[in-house]
C-alpha cells in the first residue's frame, strides 16, 4: 500500500479560505428580506385602500363612472274655466357637451356644426370659451328625432337630455293673459309670471353609471322623484276671448287705429272672462321682442277716460242729496266759462236733466254738477270706486292710474275731472268700477282664477246705484250716444267716452274711443270695456268706434253663456212675421226665453 500524505497543518497567522456557499446564502437573505418588506408594504397599502381610505377611493372611482343626473319635470297646465288647455308642456330634447372632451376632437367640429345649424367658427368659439368646464348647452329644445340624429353622429362628448317646452294653443289671442316662459321654463309675463311658483314643478335626481363613451349603462338609484307643477284653471272663457279678439281686430282695421283693449268681467264674482289687447304677439315664437306688442294695455296702460267718468260724478252728486235724476241744468249755449277757461259740448243740448247729462254726455252739465259738491267728496267717491289704486287682481305690472289728492284741485281741475280729464285710469279699473254699479254698489276685486272671487265691499248706496243704472240705459236707447251697443232681446246700460290723448304737456289730435256697458241691465251678468286707441279719420267718437264692438261681442257672449234675456218683447217685435209653428218659434228664441203654449206668444 502506498502511504498516505499527511494533511498540511494550518499555519499560524494565516486565515483559512471559506468555501463559496456562504456568499450565496447572504445574498439570498438580503433578497428575501427585501421581498418580505415589499410584501408587507403591499399588504399595508391594500389594507389602507380597502379599509382605511376606502370611501375616498370609492368616491374617486364613482366620479369617473357614476353620475348624478337631473330628472326633468313638466310645468303645470293652464286651462280656461271649461278645462280647455291654454298652456301645456311638451317634451323636447336639448343637446349638450363636455367641452373638455369635445375640444380634443376638433376634426369633428364641422360635422357637428352642420347638424346643429350653426357655423363651425361659432361652435369652435363656444367650445373654446368653456374649455375648462364640463357642461355646455349646444342647442336647446329640439324635436326628439332631431336630437337623436345628432347624438347618433357619435361625436365624443356630445349628449342629449330631456327638457320641456311650453306650447300655447291659442297663440296671440291669449298672449297677454297667459304670458310665456323663457328657455329655462320660468314665467316671464302674464299668468305664467304671476303664478310661477304654483306652476313650476320640482326636478328629480337619479344616479347612473356611464361607460367610457358617456352612455348610460345602468340606473343605480333614484335619489329624488320629480314632482310636476300644479295645474291652474283660469276664469277666462276662451270662447269669449276669441269673440273679443275678433271684433276688436275688425274695429281696429275698420277705423285704421293703432291699438285697442277689451275686458269682460263677471259682475257678481269679479272673474275676468276675457282680456284682449292689440297689437299682440305669438308666445310660441320667442323671436318677437316688440315692447309695444307685449304690453297688456288693459292693465298697464292708462288713459284719460273722458265721459266714462260722468257716471261717478253723478253718483257723487246724488249722494249729496242736492241732486236727483230729474234736477234740471241749463247747458245753453253748449259752452261755459270757468275761471278763464272754456268748457265745450259737442252740440248745444239746451236744458238737460241729470239723466239727460248722461244721455247726451254733456261736459257743461258735468262741470255744473261738480259745482254742487266739495272736492273732498268727489275725491272720496272716485277713490271708493278704485281710481288711483290697483284693482288687486295680482296681474304683473298693473298700473294704479292717476288721481291727484283733492287738496291739489282748483275749480277748473274739479270741473275737468267731472267729465274725465285730469284723471288717468286703466280699462281694468273702469270695468271694476262699473261692475260695482251693476252689483248694487258693491265692489269686487277682479280675479283671473276660476272660483277665486273675494268678498264684496259696499262703495255706494244700492238705491243710488240703481238710479244710475236706469240713467245709463238711456245712453244705448234711441237718442243716446251709443245705439250701436244695443243687443237684441236684452236691456243694456252703458256709457261712451272720447278723450284726446295727452302728449308733450298738452293734448294731441290723437283720440281714445271708449265704451263700457252692462248687460242684462235688469240683473247685470257681464260688464265689458272697449278702448280703441288712435282711430284715424273723422269717426273717432266712442259711440261709433267702441260701442259696436260691445254690441257684437255681447250678442254672442250672452247666448254662449245661456243668459236669459230681459227684453223678449223687443226680440219678438224685431222678428219678421212667419207662419212658423210654436215649436219652431221656441227654437229661435234667445236662451232662457219661453213661449206660452196656449197662445204661442212670448211671456208678458
Amino acid at each position: 500500500m502506498k502511504p498516505q500524505r499527511p494533511s498540511p497543518r494550518p499555519q499560524p497567522g494565516l486565515r483559512q479560505r471559506q468555501p463559496n456557499g456562504g456568499g450565496i446564502r447572504t445574498r439570498l437573505l438580503w433578497v428575501g428580506g427585501m421581498l418580505s418588506v415589499a410584501a408587507i408594504a403591499l399588504v399595508a397599502r391594500a389594507v389602507d385602500l380597502q379599509f382605511v381610505n376606502k370611501d375616498f377611493y370609492l368616491q374617486q372611482g364613482d366620479s369617473r363612472y357614476l353620475r348624478e343626473l337631473p330628472i326633468a319635470t313638466s310645468r303645470g297646465m293652464i286651462t280656461d274655466r271649461n278645462g280647455e288647455p291654454l298652456a301645456i308642456s311638451t317634451p323636447v330634447e336639448s343637446i349638450w357637451a363636455n367641452p373638455s372632451e369635445l375640444s380634443e376632437h376638433p376634426d369633428r367640429y364641422a360635422q357637428l356644426a352642420q347638424a346643429l345649424g350653426v357655423t363651425e367658427a361659432v361652435l369652435a368659439a363656444k367650445i373654446k370659451e368653456r374649455a375648462d368646464k364640463e357642461f355646455l348647452y349646444l342647442r336647446r329644445h329640439l324635436n326628439p328625432d332631431e336630437a337623436k340624429a345628432i347624438v347618433a353622429l357619435g361625436v365624443p362628448g356630445v349628449f342629449s337630455r330631456r327638457e320641456y317646452r311650453r306650447y300655447y294653443p291659442l297663440g296671440e289671442v291669449m298672449a297677454h293673459v297667459v304670458g310665456y316662459t323663457n328657455v329655462d321654463d320660468r314665467g316671464q309675463e302674464g299668468v305664467e309670471l304671476a303664478f310661477d311658483d304654483w306652476l313650476t314643478g320640482k326636478p328629480g335626481s337619479k344616479r347612473v353609471i356611464r361607460d367610457l363613451k358617456g352612455r348610460i349603462v345602468e340606473n343605480v338609484d333614484l335619489i329624488r322623484a320629480a314632482q310636476p307643477g300644479r295645474d291652474l284653471a283660469l276664469s277666462i272663457d276662451r270662447r269669449l276671448q276669441y269673440l273679443s279678439y275678433r271684433e276688436l281686430s275688425e274695429a281696429i282695421r275698420k277705423n285704421d287705429a293703432s291699438a285697442g283693449s277689451a275686458v269682460i268681467l263677471d259682475v257678481q264674482t269679479g272673474e275676468v272672462l276675457a282680456m284682449v289687447n292689440l297689437p299682440s304677439y305669438n308666445p310660441n315664437a320667442r323671436t318677437d321682442n316688440r315692447p309695444s306688442a307685449h304690453r297688456n294695455r288693459a292693465a298697464t296702460d292708462v288713459t284719460e277716460p273722458g265721459s266714462v267718468m260722468k257716471a261717478f260724478t253723478i253718483a257723487a252728486a246724488l249722494e249729496t242729496g242736492k241732486v236727483t235724476p230729474d234736477t234740471v241744468f241749463d247747458t245753453n249755449p253748449g259752452s261755459m266759462e270757468l275761471a278763464g277757461h272754456i268748457i265745450h259740448d259737442t252740440h248745444n243740448h239746451g236744458v238737460l236733466t241729470t239723466t239727460g247729462i248722461i244721455t247726451k254726455s254733456s261736459n257743461v252739465g258735468a262741470a255744473k254738477l261738480s259745482l254742487q259738491m266739495t272736492s273732498d267728496h268727489m275725491y272720496d267717491v272716485l277713490h271708493r270706486f278704485g281710481f288711483g289704486q290697483v284693482t288687486g287682481s295680482g296681474f304683473p305690472g298693473e298700473s294704479a292710474g292717476v288721481l291727484a289728492p283733492a287738496k291739489s284741485w282748483g275749480i277748473v281741475e274739479k270741473a275737468t275731472i267731472a267729465y274725465g280729464y285730469g284723471v288717468s285710469v286703466t280699462p281694468m279699473q273702469i270695468a271694476q268700477a262699473y261692475a260695482a254699479l251693476g252689483n248694487g254698489g258693491r265692489m269686487v276685486t277682479p280675479t283671473f282664477v276660476k272660483g277665486g272671487e273675494t268678498p264684496s265691499r259696499a262703495v255706494l248706496d244700492p238705491h243710488v246705484a240703481q238710479q244710475i243704472m236706469v240713467m245709463l240705459e238711456t245712453v244705448v236707447a234711441p237718442g243716446g250716444t251709443a245705439p250701436d251697443a244695443a243687443v237684441l232681446g236684452y236691456r243694456v246700460a252703458g256709457k261712451t267716452g272720447t278723450a284726446r290723448y295727452a302728449s308733450g304737456g298738452g293734448y294731441s289730435k290723437v283720440y281714445d274711443s271708449l265704451f263700457v256697458g252692462l248687460v242684462p241691465a235688469t240683473h247685470p251678468k257681464f260688464v265689458m270695456v272697449v278702448m280703441v286707441h288712435d282711430p284715424k279719420g273723422s269717426v273717432y267718437f266712442g259711440g261709433l268706434v267702441a260701442a259696436p264692438v260691445f254690441g257684437k261681442v255681447m250678442d254672442g257672449a250672452l247666448r254662449l253663456m245661456n243668459v236669459s234675456p230681459d227684453n223678449v218683447q223687443q226680440w219678438y217685435a224685431a222678428k219678421p212675421a212667419t207662419p212658423a209653428a210654436p215649436q219652431t218659434l221656441e227654437a229661435d228664441l234667445p236662451p232662457g226665453a219661453a213661449i206660452d203654449d196656449a197662445t204661442g206668444a212670448p211671456p208678458q
